[in-house]
């Protein structure tokens, strides 16, 4: 197994890089971090190839020259307006032929999720991941792992999670292009779910919101499964937008200002505070109060979170969730981002996702921007390891074999 490991977010507004490796004591650590603006994508969707694969190389290279490592592969982001999510289910029969009983093994499994996943998709788009939520046999529900029960009918529920063909080739078609070789892709919020979410949150029921610069990706978390996966075409830009226009100013300036004096909830904006706006043409700085800045932000924002309300209104109806909203990506940076979002919610239980501490550089990634790249070289971690981890159980399930073997030779000689 190689010691390193490459998480790659290509972003609308940021593509970011995290390299990670085992140190001598066996612990593994982020060396590297490395990113880029991005130019190349509209709502998550490369539209230029060039400033993709440009950036895409920078990122990576800003990494590798942290780490002092060179790399060659990596566990890539997917995300984007063309990513949707659907829930299926599959039955099938447990095979009892050539048993003794109809003991449930790992083909089963696979048989189920594949009747699970048997469901009609335009030609266009492809299946990305099948997630299974939970198993049912024989009528008793909420089973995690069945195997090695005993059963004659099982069923699966999964979540299905698809995008445009084109999309994903295209973005892995720009990762090659920048020298990387993609092993696998991961979608966005599945992957900030792992460097943020708490398996206590994951099981109770919580949301998980993704602001990024072009889209928002949301995905609602129960019983340690997904339940709804939804990317809407509204994120950060929209809001340097709304400023640039309203005050006319240039794109950047208004992006400096978000940034530096931006506030979405207008009772922690002081009366005295103030924001200058530098001239355009020749014409003098205005100093204008901050309160304007955050009658701007504010609306969009809660435009934002009534349409995410919306868009989950279908599960929570029905389902009881009692963990938390946690909100991750740039626009989680934003002043007042909790209080606005507890207002349209209506409900205090919401935090920041901050990725944990995984040792390395710390203070690069401990950010809500990082979540999704961390999680995606976490997840990259984890699958080595479980590669690694399985040659080694096979050799421990033989050695009893080994021990009766040893046992009867001696009774021969």
């Amino acid at each position: 197994m190689s010691d390193v490991v490459v998480g790659l977010d290509i972003g609308t507004s940021r593509i970011r890089a995290i390299i990670g490796e085992i140190s001598d004591s066996g612990v593994f650590q982020i060396t590297g971090v490395g990113t880029s603006p991005s130019t190349g994508l509209r709502k998550g969707v490369v539209v230029n190839i060039e400033n993709t694969v440009r950036a895409v190389s920078q990122a990576i290279e800003a990494a590798e020259m942290m780490s002092g490592v060179e790399v060659t592969q990596c566990l890539m982001g997917i995300g984007g307006t063309h990513i949707d999510g659907l829930n299926s289910r599959g039955v099938v029969a447990v095979t009892g032929k050539g048993r003794d009983n109809r003991e449930i093994g790992q083909e089963d499994i696979h048989r189920v999720i594949d009747a699970a996943k048997a469901v009609v998709i335009p030609m266009d788009r492809q299946v990305l991941h099948v997630i299974p939520q939970s198993y049912i046999v024989d009528d008793q529900r909420g089973i995690k792992d069945p195997r090695n029960m005993i059963g004659v009918r099982m069923e699966a529920e999964v979540h299905i999670i698809t995008g445009s063909v084109t999309s994903v080739q295209n973005m892995v078609k720009c990762v090659n292009r920048a020298s990387l070789n993609v092993v696998d892709y991961m979608l966005h919020s599945l992957a900030a779910v792992k460097a943020v979410m708490t398996e206590d949150e994951r099981e109770l029921g919580s949301i998980l919101i993704d602001i990024g610069g072009g889209t928002t990706d949301v995905l609602v978390m129960a019983d340690g499964a997904p339940l709804m996966t939804a990317v809407l075409p509204v994120g950060g830009i929209q809001v340097t937008n709304d400023i640039s226009i309203v005050k006319g100013i240039s794109s950047e300036t208004a992006e400096r200002i978000k940034i530096d004096a931006g506030c979405c909830w207008q009772p922690l904006v002081e009366e005295n505070e103030e924001v200058i706006l530098p001239g355009v043409g020749g014409r003098p700085p205005v100093v204008i109060p901050r309160s304007e800045i955050c009658s701007i932000i504010q609306p969009r924002m809660a435009e934002l979170f009534t349409m995410i309300e919306s868009k989950i209104s279908s599960i929570t109806r029905s389902r009881q969730l009692s963990g938390n909203i946690v909100i991750t990506g740039g626009g989680a940076l934003l002043p007042g981002v909790i209080e606005l979002a507890s207002d349209i919610f209506k409900t205090q239980a919401i935090r920041i996702g901050i990725p944990g501490t995984f040792g390395g550089l710390i203070s690069e990634y401990r950010s809500p921007e990082y979540a999704t790249v961390l999680g995606l070289v976490l997840s990259l971690w984890e699958r080595k390891r479980s590669e690694v981890q399985e040659p080694a159980a096979s050799v421990q399930v033989s050695q009893p074999i080994r021990e009766k073997l040893r046992g009867i030779l001696k009774s021969f000689f």
